[in-house]
This record gives C-alpha cells, structure tokens and sequence, in this order.
C-alpha cells in the first residue's frame, strides 16, 4: 500500500466503494487522514464498514470541513450529468480527484525521480500495460504495475527512486488526475468510446491529451487524426514527443515495417526490435503496441537487447489473442475479450486460415463490419442468441455450422481444422459477442474455451496456467 500521505491531517469525503475505493480509502487513512466515506450500494457501504472506513451520507456532511474529494472513476463526473456529490463538491470549492491523482502526489512527495510510465488509448492500452512491464521485469528492474489493470494503483508498494511504475489510465482515471506527470505518457490511438460519458469525441480526446501534455515525453501513436493533432500540438508548445506508427514509415519516431520496429531519426533508419516468430504479439495492433512498449523502455534507460529478449517472452495477456494450445499444424487461439465487432477485426486480420467460433449475446451492428476478413474464414461456429443472425451475414460467403454450445464448437473446429492441409490452421474463439446469454463474463468464457481445447487429446499446451 501507499499511504497517502499528503493529506496528513486533513478530513477528506470519498465515494465509490468498490475494490479501488475501498484501497484508496484505507490509503488515505493510513496516510493520516480523516475520511468519510460513501455508496450508493448499501453492500458496499456495510464492507467498507467492516474494513474500519468510517461512513455516512454525503448529503447531511459539512463540505466545508473537506479538503477533498475522492471521486470513484465510475462515477459521472461531467455527463450524462454530474453525479450528486460532485454538484455538492463543486457548490463548496472543494477539489475533485481521484486515485491517480493521490499516487501522482505521493510520487512527487516520495520519489519524484522514480521512473513512471502512464499508459493510455481507445484500444490496445492493457497489452501495451503489461508488456511494458513485463519487459522491465525481465531486465531486472523493480517493477510495479497497475491502475485500470490488475492492482488498484494505491495497493503498490511505496514510491522509491529506482522503482518503476506502469500504469494503465482510462479517460475516467485521467479526468480525475489535474497533476499526473509521468516520466513517459503514451497515447495509442483514439475512436469514438465512452460518448455517454464525455459527450463529445472532442472532450474524450482533450482528457486523452492531458496525459500526455503532462509528461516528461510524450509517446503518440499518429495513425488517426486525433492523435497527428495532439502530437502536433503538443510539438509547436515545446514539448518533447515522440511518434509511433504501425503502419507508415515516418521521418522521426518508431514504425513498423512488417514485423521489424524501426527508428527513424531525421530520415535515416534502424531495426530496434523484431516480432518476427513472437506468437503472443502477431498483428499489426500489436506491433503497435509493441512500438509503444520500446519507446518508454528505451526512455527509461533500458537497452536494445532487453527489450528484444521481454518482446520474445512475452506470454500475452489473457482472453486477448492468447494461445492456449496447439495439436500439430492447429493452433488455438483465444480471442474471448473480443465483444463485439470493432475487438474481433485484430484477431481476424492476424490468421490466414480461421476455424470461427463467434456469437453469444449480440451487439448492434452484428459482424457486418467483418465481411473484409470473410476470405480468411474457412469455417464458422455459431453459438449463443447471435447464431441465427451471424448465420444470415455469413450466408454463401463463409461455410458455417450452427454449433450451439462453446464446447461443441470447439470440438468440431478442432476435427475440421485437423483435417486442413493448407498450413497452420488457427481454431480461433473470438465472439463479436458479449457473454451474457450463456456465461458470466468473457474470462470465464475464455476458461472455458481454454479447458475444452486443452482436454483435447494431443493438444499441447501453451504458457502454463494462469
């Protein structure tokens, strides 16, 4: 834990008591500070309650006694509309932060030197997360990671001068961090997400920036316009920026050709890694991230060889293209992260030859949107409430069989792919679907794709047990 020192003293209102809530409440209170604490979830309330939080509704607290206020990033702050302890908050001049925020002032307190890099984007920002740290760990650095990943950013050990931090940021995070100030700020790429929560593109992609206007270098992906802009502006005001690309040879910056990473420096270039024969990073999205990954490496101070040997090691993350086993020439693949069409295209776009298993509890636009990858597609497996309707989108296109269930499909991809003599053959979950019609969620989903694949007789598995 971090105790959050600089509020030593002071009384400071909380809301949200989820898992980070709860760890930045007993953050604060560690750290000296008088808290108090609410939810609109009385479970949530009585848990608090149990862990010595004190609480009690923020609608009869005296808001001028406070010096701040902890705001859950679930909670809206701007829209729809603000949530009824910001309008309090706000009606009496007290701040509004979060829990990046409070580990962002216990840094500068602590270990301002320490090295910390803040990662961020529409898609692609937990692989890039646990890549980063993964190749610092294998480089031997003292490594910490969390954030909107893993650990509650609160719940990591003290900031020191050689400790490295990863952390991943969603825009909610950032909105609630004035300060945050990284020695890498990284920004992948932005599309339109999380509009009922920032009501425009353009607010989403101005609480993007402030990540990485605050860093000490800023690592952009250019590959949409948003982000060109940023860098751009960023550039003309004197900051330092680098470009990253996964797919143009730029003058300055990082790219990828094919499966090398490139550096370009005023037009002259240089290999910095490869991917090539690394299964847990096919993919241009995840040269992408890869290209992210050595940038704020690199601006950390580690050297080419470690970086080349954690991209080579690198498990991959789970439910997110993740290789669980392989029979022969067929690999199984699983995608279960994949909820909707736009999740499912990378994982498309990496196989030549694809046993599909997609469906489940469909989203708007079903997979239309995937008809580009159809040619790849030797056979589809449809299970769940989405199978009638993907069945009609696949119609002559794509060989498809109603399979059903997850485990039935998996069963009869795995014979027909057995059978194909064209190369490798990738059984491949990736659903374009949420879960919710026959699991509880996409990891348990993924699990069991995972034990069906690997119950297999002949199928070996990859990278162990999670």
């Amino acid at each position: 834990m971090i105790p959050a020192a600089s509020f030593s003293g002071k009384r400071v209102s909380l809301f949200g008591l989820g898992g980070s809530g709860i760890a930045t409440a007993r953050a604060l209170i560690e750290g000296g500070a008088d808290v108090l604490a609410w939810d609109d979830n009385p479970d949530s309330v009585a848990k608090a309650g149990a862990v010595g939080i004190t609480t009690a509704d923020l609608r009869g607290a005296d808001w001028a006694r406070f010096s701040a206020f902890v705001l859950s990033p679930g909670v809206p702050l701007t829209h729809p509309k603000p949530h009824w302890t910001v309008e309090l908050a706000r009606g009496s001049g007290v701040e509004i932060i979060g829990d990046i925020e409070l580990f962002c002032r216990e840094r500068m307190l602590l270990a301002p030197a320490a090295p910390f890099i803040a990662i961020t984007g529409t898609n692609g920002k937990s692989t890039t997360t646990a890549l980063t740290a993964h190749i610092l760990k294998s480089a031997g650095r003292d490594t910490q990671m969390g954030g909107n990943i893993g650990r509650a950013v609160m719940t990591l050990d003290p900031p020191q001068p050689e400790r490295h931090y990863v952390v991943e940021c969603s825009s909610y995070q950032i909105d609630l961090a004035p300060s945050i100030n990284p020695t890498a700020g990284v920004l992948l790429n932005l599309t339109p997400d999380h509009l009922d929560r920032h009501g425009t593109m353009q607010h989403y992609a101005s609480i993007k920036e402030r990540l990485v206007a605050g860093s000490e270098t800023a690592i952009i992906g250019v590959d949409d316009s948003w982000c060109a802009q940023i860098a751009d502006r960023l550039e003309r005001a004197g900051r330092q920026v680098i470009r990253i690309s996964k797919r143009l040879p730029l003058t300055d910056g990082y790219f990828a050709d094919g499966t090398n990473l490139m550096e370009a420096v005023h037009g002259r270039y240089s290999r910095v890694a490869f991917l090539e024969g690394i299964g847990s990073l096919r993919g241009q999205h995840n040269s992408q991230n890869a290209l992210a990954a050595a940038a704020a490496c690199l601006k950390v101070g580690l050297e080419l060889g470690e970086i080349q040997s954690g991209l080579e090691s690198f498990p991959g993350l789970a439910h997110r293209m993740e290789q669980v086993g392989r029979k022969g020439h067929v690999l199984f693949v699983n995608d279960s992260k994949a909820t909707n069409a736009d999740a499912a295209a990378p994982a498309l776009s990496s196989f030549a030859r694809i046993y599909w298993i997609a469906g489940g509890l469909p989203k708007e636009g079903g997979i239309e949107p995937l008809r580009g990858f159809f040619p790849r597609i030797a056979k589809a497996y449809l299970i769940g409430e989405a199978a009638p309707a993907f069945s009609a989108t696949l119609g002559e296109a794509v060989p498809y069989e109603i399979s059903g269930t997850l485990a039935a499909a998996v069963e009869h991809a795995a014979r027909d792919a057995a059978r194909d003599s064209s190369g490798e053959a990738v059984v491949l979950l990736s659903p374009a679907c949420a879960s919710f019609d026959q699991f509880k969620n996409f990891e348990v989903r993924g699990e069991a794709f995972r034990q069906a694949a690997t119950a297999i007789d002949g199928v070996k598995p990859i990278g162990g047990t999670r």
